[in-house]
């Protein structure tokens, strides 16, 4: 863990942190590939998304750094899909302020939401990354367990370019070698 890692807090998002948050999707929105979102959605529509991932009784997460006391990433698990045979198994998503990139806050948010699912009785965690280009957070997932699942060619057009989805996957607990209670 980098010294910047080690003086960041991790707690559940609060209403006052979404239009932070906004600020930084929108970033990510409008000039990388990890979402495939082109237009970013302004506070209000992160205020729903988040409204959802807490009602299902998921964690929404804030890295907030001890220093400054700024916010400076977030992660959430969401549902994979809607139907009720995946619903031990949720995707993760992680996104960290530009300026705070590569200094393991990244990685101290997917091991909580790890932890977390873990804990709620989820089995797997899937990640779906925006551009098979994306190493960073490649190897953020391979660093926490996840592995190369699949690689959707082209499955995207963004920024005048086809972009690649990558997808991995990690056992949560006992995983599939258990039956769910």
């Amino acid at each position: 863990m980098s010294d910047r890692a080690a003086t960041i807090s991790i707690r559940p998002v609060e209403a006052a942190d979404l239009d932070v948050i906004q600020r930084i999707y929108a970033r990510h929105v409008l000039y990388g590939l990890a979402s495939f979102e082109e237009t970013p959605p302004d506070a209000a529509e992160l205020t729903r998304r988040w409204r959802v991932i807490a009602d299902a009784g998921l964690p929404y997460l804030a890295a907030v750094d001890g220093a400054s006391g700024a916010l400076v990433g977030y992660a959430y698990a969401g549902p994979y899909r809607p139907r009720s045979a995946y619903r031990f198994t949720v995707e993760d998503s992680v996104y960290v302020a530009p300026d705070a990139a590569g200094k393991g806050i990244g990685r101290a948010l997917l091991e909580r939401l790890i932890d977390i699912c873990t804990g709620l009785g989820k089995r797997q965690m899937i990640a779906v990354i925006g551009d098979s280009g994306n190493e960073a957070s490649i190897r953020l997932h391979r660093a926490c367990g996840f592995e190369l699942t699949g690689t959707f060619i082209a499955i995207g057009f963004k920024h005048g370019r086809w972009v690649d989805t990558v997808l991995m996957q990690r056992a949560l607990g006992p995983g599939a070698r258990t039956l769910p209670a």
